[in-house]
Order: structure tokens, then sequence, then C-alpha cells
């Protein structure tokens, strides 16, 4: 199955949408969640556990998905999820109180993941080489804007059409996209390289991934790095409204640059394919992302800049981001060519579970001024570096 040509663009699309599942069904409902409170007669406290337990859906099926996909194939499995997905946002549209809302959150996350898990495992089993780095960097250029474009959308749909009309774009979109997965998926596992279900076999397999010196480095590599970009997602209200005076409706300021790096990061990530190796595009990457972070220390030391110079430093660490992702996830699927659906599981595991961390604590606590925000993206990204090196030398060390 495995080519070293290109995948059409069709099919390209296809997998890059699948990949922003997870994201829009965060993100796009964020900015909603007062007006939630107030039509469903809910406490803020109730209101949060509607965003819980989406995350908790989707941190609890993240290591399934693609063990799942390991044994019975991709396509039923992204069926299976989509359909799931769907039919919980059209009930989340629905839903008369907060308490059923919240249980069919739980659902949209349980289903929710299967996308960005799976898209990698069939990125590897069709392509190889230069081009599934290639590949992997046009899927993820969809996945790393969707966090930025989603508030954006959630923030005028509920403006417009009040917050239901978030669900029922959620349950358009999965719509869609079952339609055009049924029709344009094909099978990407053989059925002889798929693996056994059985619980011994697959707690066996989590063992080998997570004792893997080289696979919990590369992963750690890659969940810290993210970070450098979600925590001012975390911390976008108090960033955004209250240090940098823009309005709502000024958010856009943020967003499009942010989204215009990412993108021009994936670009230059399928352009590096085949001609620089992925580890040192990681190299080069990271030491782009760390010159973004200390520049804007630097610069909120010595006075108070502007919009500009505030949000600069993010683009272009936005940008070392998109190179970096492709090639540090196709050398994790690389260590494991037997399980590549196990290895994304385990590998998207870590990244939520460290992206919980930065949502829940880091943001909200390093959010107080522009300076602490880039001592934090500094702390990421050193954080990144280390377990960097710690991959580099054990492959050094064993061969």
């Amino acid at each position: 199955m495995r080519e070293s040509g290109r995948m059409p663009w069709s099919m390209v699309a296809l997998l890059a949408a699948l990949s922003t599942i997870s994201p829009f069904a965060t993100d796009t409902y964020v900015p909603a969640l007062a007006e939630v409170g107030a039509g469903l007669g809910a406490t803020p406290i109730e209101v949060q556990q509607t965003l819980s337990a989406y995350m908790l859906g989707l941190g609890l099926m993240s290591l399934w998905h693609g063990s799942i996909s390991d044994a019975l194939g991709r396509r039923p499995v992204v069926l299976t999820a989509l359909s799931i997905f769907t039919l919980a946002s059209l009930g989340c549209a629905l839903a008369s109180n907060v308490h059923v809302l919240i249980a069919l959150r739980l659902a949209q996350g349980l289903s929710g993941g299967a996308g960005m898990v799976i898209v990698r495992a069939v990125v590897r089993d069709t392509v190889e080489g230069p081009a599934a780095q290639r590949l992997m960097s046009r899927v993820m250029l969809m996945f790393g804007i969707a966090p930025a474009i989603a508030p954006v959308m959630g923030g005028y749909l509920h403006q417009w059409f009040g917050w239901r009309s978030i669900f029922w774009f959620l349950f358009a979109f999965g719509a869609t996209l079952t339609t055009w997965t049924a029709l344009r998926l094909p099978e990407s596992l053989l059925p002889e390289q798929r693996r056994s279900l059985h619980p011994v076999a697959m707690a066996r397999s989590f063992w080998e991934i997570f004792n893997s010196g080289r696979f919990l480095f590369l992963a750690f590599t890659t969940g810290f790095s993210f970070q450098v970009f979600m925590q001012y997602i975390g911390a976008s209200t108090a960033f955004l409204h209250e240090q940098l005076g823009l309005s709502e409706t000024q958010y856009g300021w943020f967003f499009l640059p942010i989204t215009v790096g990412y993108v021009g990061g994936s670009m230059a990530a399928g352009h590096l394919a085949g001609r620089l190796p992925a580890r040192r595009t990681a190299w080069l990457a990271l030491m782009l992302m760390l010159a973004a972070g200390l520049c804007s220390v630097a610069w909120h030391l010595g006075n108070q800049p502007g919009v500009f110079v505030s949000i600069a430093p993010i683009v272009v660490a936005t940008f070392g981001l998109a190179l970096l992702a492709p090639a540090t996830q196709l050398l994790v699927l690389d260590l494991f060519p037997d399980r590549l659906g196990t290895a994304s599981s385990c590998l998207i595991f870590v990244q939520i579970m460290i992206g919980t961390l930065d949502l829940a604590v880091v943001s909200i606590a390093v959010s107080a001024s522009p300076l602490t925000l880039s001592l934090a993206m500094v702390g990421w990204v050193v954080a990144a570096i280390c377990s960097w090196q710690g991959y580099r030398h054990l492959r050094r060390k064993l061969g």
C-alpha cells in the first residue's frame, strides 16, 4: 500500500478535514459558554463541566481509536466514530438541560478524536519517505490552524444565531465528513497487517510503546512545543482584551497572523521534505521557536510594546511549530511500523495530557502579563529542546 508518489488532492483534503474535528468541537464552543449558562439556567460550574466532559471523553478514547483500527481497519473505525459524533452534535443542538448537554458532550469527546489519531496512521500506511513528510505537513496545516479560526467562527455563530447554532454547525460538519469518508476513503490497512484485539496483546503493545525512551522523548518534544501556541488560546481573553486592548471583533488581528504563520511553516515543511533530513528540520524549527521566545521576553522586559510587537514572536514560533510537527510525528510512527494506529494513539494521548495541564493550570497562571506569557513560551520551547536532545542521545546510543 505504501507509495513514494503524490496523493490526490481530494484525499489530502479529506484527511486534513478529518484531523480538524476535535479542534472545532472544542474551540468553536468556548465563546458561547456564558450564553449556554443563561439559556439552560445552568451554574458556571455546570457550564464548565460541558467543556470538561468533552476533554474527558477525548482523553479516555485517545488511547483506543488507533489500537482498534490496527485490528479492524481504519475505515470502519473512522465511520463509526463520525456517525456517533454527528448524532451527539445533533443532540447537543436540541438539549433541553445542562445535564443532557454534559452527557452528549462526553459522547462527542469519545468519538471526536478518532480523526486526528487515525489520519496519521493512514498517512504512514499509504506513503513513505519524503512524500509522507509532505503529506503530513499538509494535514498538520489544517490541524494547526483549526484552533485559531474556530473561536472566531464560534464567536460569530453565537453572536448572530445563538449558542445552539454552533452545534448545528458541528452536526452539518460531521454529516458532511461521514458522507465524504464513506464515498472516498479507501481502507489503507491490509488484512494481513492487522493485529489482535486481545487484551493481553493490546497491553503488550502499550507497554512496549510507553516503555520506549525514544517514543517518550519524541512525544514530549511534540507535546511541549505545541503548547507555545495553545497557551495563548487558553489565555486569549486576558491577553487580547485586557493586555492588548482588543475588542471581540478585533480578535482576528491575533488569529489571522498566527494562521498565516502556520500556513507558512507547513508549506516550508513540505518544501524541505526530501531536501533536508527530518531530524535537521526538527532542530531548525526548535531553534527558530527559541529565538522567537527570547525576542518576546527581551521586548517585554524593556518596555510595553504594541500589538504588532506582542504578536509577531507568536507568529514566528507558530511557523516553527508547523515546521516541526510533521517531522517529529513521522519519526514516532517510524519507530513502530507494525502498529501505526497504536503508536498514533499513544502520541495523541501524551499531547492531550500536556495540553489539558496547560489549559487548566499553566495558561491561567501565566496570563497576568505579556512578559509572563513570553517566559512561559521560552519554558515550553526549552522543555521541547531537552526532550529532543534526549531522543538524539538515545538514538545514538541504540543505533
